[in-house]
């Protein structure tokens, strides 16, 4: 059960983490992506593969 509450608090936290990261890219690119869902699966996803990683060891 607490693991249950651990990686819906994670996934939670990688999402507002990771739309943090997309604006800051494109901020600093100076405009926005095409694709910036695409972009933001990728970050997510690969946040959310280590993340998990890193709870399941603990």
């Amino acid at each position: 059960m607490l693991e249950l509450v651990a990686f819906t608090i994670a996934g939670l936290v990688l999402y507002f983490i990771s739309d943090w990261i997309l604006n800051q890219i494109e901020i600093r690119r100076g405009t926005r992506f095409e694709n910036r869902s695409l972009v933001f699966f990728v970050i997510i996803m690969v946040l959310a593969l280590v993340l998990f990683e890193l709870i399941k060891r603990i």
